[in-house]
């Protein structure tokens, strides 16, 4: 008997109805009745990612709010202080989720593929959804507990390797803690080190948590050594201490937390918890006016195909493309930006160190995008190689099944690859280029005069864009896909190439038919998210037509509509706010925005790079979304890459851009920029017509720019600064002078 035949439904149908619940069939055909009717409801990647977090969730409301006389991470602190903004009721919430700071930091190293992560407070946690080690300082009448208290300063130091130190103080109390990972003879190392200071006798407390930034993490035994120098957690991890601990208590769930009464705890080796929720607390004395440093390390798991070099950062950073630029607080973030991508590109390139530590072709479309326009053209190469793996044998690019809009983005990146690098394609990515294309072909609808006939059917596709539909998202990348796929092929297999030619001038054809439609409809030339939906937040997928794909010209009416409204109708606190999912402040999609304003010459661009840079933490990062109160994460990951790629690209097109077959210089740099005796720079910089070195200098109300090309092709050139029209250049001119008024 085949299982498909196996009456599944009926049996989930009585045993629900027997014991008195609703019918879970007949719930989820209603729900699945808000969509427009898809072969694939969700990705069965995101319901098995969804299962996993709130499994977690389920876990906390079972733990926590039963507990709340322990040390808890910060974003617990924050959400379950009834006097804070951050604070959410509990009554019919079936489980407990950081909804509110969803923000941390992550460390490593390049190539490592492995992310300890820094909350907000200096939570450390050395490995992937693991337990965390805080630091405090206490006394016999007083503590420093970093997580409770309400401030804190953190920063992200870059050089030589990315360090995130931590300092809080209170009464009398300093504590610093410095995170930041090393190698040594080819061994990760992870290191903490805190300095602690008391104006009485006191005790540093490295403490071992059941808990990372998501919430519970079990810890089943913890056991110190003879020697006093290594914790053993869950007969795994080591962890060494430079200095013998010199007081150790242990504590299990029903004792409570090790925090209480720590001092009156007695001297205890070894901890072991059934339930998983062993505290430990390692003590070292502080005298009175006197400052201590102890460093613990662990090692970390070394990667299985590459090799790690000792010199890696200097490297990457002496190869990619950096900016110079007059406001620190923006040197840094490009700074930051540029270490995150490198960090998450190992091989594959992931979204986020951890709630987003998998694989999507969306994101990885426009992290590859950034990491070629960074220069860092052998990292991108590399994982575009992968590409072809994860293709099935229809051709289809599959990450999460139901996302029409993958193959589009694969084809594009792999064309800004060969346009950006200067290399043609790799065979083995052609055959996967032309079964790419291939699938888009197939898989149109059929031209039956229907509102979405022609177009890709219903998807998923990006999720904050709303339930399944037909996503005109999904048809922008369709098409610039087989442009991509018909330039790639035309020097090798040319018939194919001329298919995927007509059949993007076929996509085209029926999007502008329904677009016409959507416009009669709503009275308006704007591009709602879909054919038969009005205009809301989810108008910002169709901006895709600008940024990036530049299918349609900067001030194509459409274009500049749909993106008045969405300034009109969706701006929180400067930044885009996207109701749908995120229900908060998006980065990466604010500056999607920004850059079809860059295009247009419309200077609001500015207000929203402004805005953007004032969202990031004060390590650099930015979380998916921005809670538009506590200005903490709401959303996915709390270190978004995407956001970080879409920065450097912002920075990027401000000095130089490509618009067709021209390059347009310094079109972003606003007048504030502009102070004399400062320089301005960017480079080295690859384009689709070689790699371009750029300066800027103002003096006298005058601006001079330089620039030097290593051209494969002549582009028409034209400086455009901030209200001055287009200058016509010459790429080997290598020099011009601007009026700045």
């Amino acid at each position: 008997m085949k299982l498909k035949w196996f009456p599944w439904r009926f049996i989930i149908r009585y045993l629900a109805r027997s014991h008195g619940f609703i019918d879970p069939v007949a719930l989820l055909a209603r729900v699945r009745r808000f969509a427009k009717p898809s072969e694939v409801a969700e990705p069965m990647e995101l319901l098995r990612a969804g299962m996993v977090f709130h499994a977690r969730g389920l876990i906390n409301s079972r733990v926590i709010q039963h507990n709340l006389d322990w040390v808890w991470p910060y974003w617990i602190e924050r959400q379950f202080d009834p006097y804070d903004p951050a604070f959410i009721p509990r009554a019919f919430s079936l489980t407990h989720i950081n909804l509110t700071h969803r923000n941390w930091t992550a460390l490593g190293w390049p190539d490592l593929g492995e992310y300890p992560l820094v909350d907000p407070r200096g939570l450390l946690t050395p490995f992937y959804d693991g337990w965390s080690l805080d630091a405090w300082i206490v006394s016999e009448t007083d503590r420093l507990l970093p997580s409770q208290s309400l401030t804190s300063e953190q920063r992200l130091e870059l050089e030589p390797v990315p360090q995130i130190v931590t300092t809080t103080q209170n009464a009398g109390f300093a504590l610093s803690t410095s995170a930041r990972v090393t190698l040594e003879d080819g061994r990760p190392l992870l290191r903490l080190a805190l300095t602690a200071r008391a104006d009485r006798p006191a005790w540093a407390v490295l403490a071992l948590r059941p808990y990372n930034p998501e919430g519970i993490s079990f810890v089943h035994s913890v056991e110190l050594a003879a020697d006093r120098r290594r914790w053993r957690v869950e007969e795994t991890a080591v962890i060494e201490f430079d200095t013998p601990v010199e007081r150790h208590a242990v504590s299990d769930y029903h004792r409570g937390d090790v925090a209480l009464n720590l001092l009156q705890r007695e001297e205890q080796s070894r901890g072991q918890c059934e339930l998983g929720m062993v505290t430990a607390a390692a003590l070292f004395r502080l005298k009175a006016g006197q400052s201590r440093r102890i460093e613990a390390k662990l090692e970390l798991p070394r990667p299985s195909r590459l090799s790690l070099q000792p010199d890696a950062w200097e490297r990457e950073r002496r190869q990619a493309c950096r900016i110079e630029v007059p406001d620190p607080r923006l040197q840094f973030l490009y700074e930051a930006a540029l270490a995150t991508l490198i960090l998450h590109a190992p091989e594959d390139v992931y979204p986020g160190p951890y709630t987003y530590r998998r694989f999507w072709f969306r994101d990885a479309a426009f992290i590859l995008h950034a990491l070629l326009c960074a220069g860092l053209i052998d990292r991108a190469e590399r994982a575009l190689d992968r590409f072809p793996d994860r293709q099935t044998l229809g051709g289809y690019f599959h990450s999460q099944e139901g996302e029409w809009d993958a193959n589009g983005e694969a084809l594009w990146i792999f064309a800004r690859f060969c346009e950006l690098s200067g290399r043609p394609p790799k065979r083995r990515w052609l055959e996967a280029i032309a079964r790419g294309g291939r699938w888009i072909l197939a898989k149109r609808l059929p031209e039956d005069g229907s509102e979405h006939a022609g177009l890709l059917p219903a998807g998923f596709s990006a999720e904050h864009l709303g339930p399944n539909d037909y996503y005109y998202w999904d048809d922008f990348w369709s098409i610039a896909g087989l442009e991509a796929a018909a330039g790639l092929l035309a020097s090798f297999a040319p018939d194919a190439a001329q298919a995927f030619f007509t059949g993007a001038k076929d996509l085209r054809r029926a999007v502008e038919a329904s677009l016409a439609r959507a416009a009669s409809r709503l009275g308006r030339p704007a591009m709602p998210a879909a054919p038969t939906r009005r205009l809301d937040a989810g108008a910002i997928g169709s901006l895709a037509a600008g940024y990036p794909l530049q299918l349609y010209p900067p001030r194509d009416p459409r274009l500049l509509d749909t993106a008045e409204f969405l300034l009109e109708r969706c701006l929180v606190k400067g930044g885009f706010f996207q109701d749908m999912v995120h229900s908060g402040i998006n980065p990466y999609l604010s500056l999607h925005l920004a850059q079809v304003l860059l295009r247009a010459g419309d200077g609001r661009y500015l207000e929203l790079v402004e805005a953007v840079a004032a969202l990031a933490s004060p390590t650099g990062q930015w979380p998916e979304a921005i809670h538009p109160h506590t200005l903490g994460g709401c959303m996915g990951d709390g270190q978004h890459v995407w956001a970080a790629a879409e920065w450097l690209l912002m920075m990027r097109n401000c000095f130089l851009r490509e618009e067709g077959e021209s390059l347009i210089l310094a079109g972003g740099i606003p007048k504030t920029w502009l102070l004399p005796g400062r320089r301005l720079s960017l480079g080295p910089a690859p384009t689709r017509f070689g790699t371009v070195w750029l300066t800027l200098e103002a003096a006298e109300g005058r601006v001079s720019l330089r620039w030097h090309g290593q051209w494969r092709q002549r582009p028409a050139m034209f400086i455009h600064l901030s209200g001055h029209p287009p200058l016509p250049v010459a790429p080997d001119q290598n020099e011009a002078m601007v009026c700045a008024s």
